[in-house]
């Protein structure tokens, strides 16, 4: 989760209960092929959770996070604000000082 595009994937993911591979894609920024290596390392880890269909005669593939992955990206967002937080009261104190 801690590599961008990695930590991009599930904040795409976090506000939706699925969505389609080209959706995260291009909301990412990234190609087909780095998209696809990185949902199967967070599939393998348990926080992705891959469904292929189709609609119409057109294969599709919509990706969702999983109750694991939704509660840690949500303890790696509360790290992450605690940490801004920490740095804002130490610049607040410097500033004040």
């Amino acid at each position: 989760m801690h590599q961008p595009v990695r930590f991009s994937v599930l904040a795409a993911l976090a506000a939706a209960d699925e969505a389609e591979f080209s959706f995260v894609r291009d909301t990412v920024e990234v190609s087909d092929s780095v998209l696809s290596k990185q949902v199967t390392v967070l599939e393998e880890a348990g926080y992705v959770r891959v469904r292929k269909g189709a609609v119409g005669r057109r294969p599709r593939t919509w990706l969702a996070l999983t109750a694991d992955g939704r509660a840690a990206f949500a303890q790696h967002l509360a790290v992450l604000r605690e940490i801004a937080g920490e740095q804002v009261a130490g610049q607040q104190v410097a500033a004040d000082g």
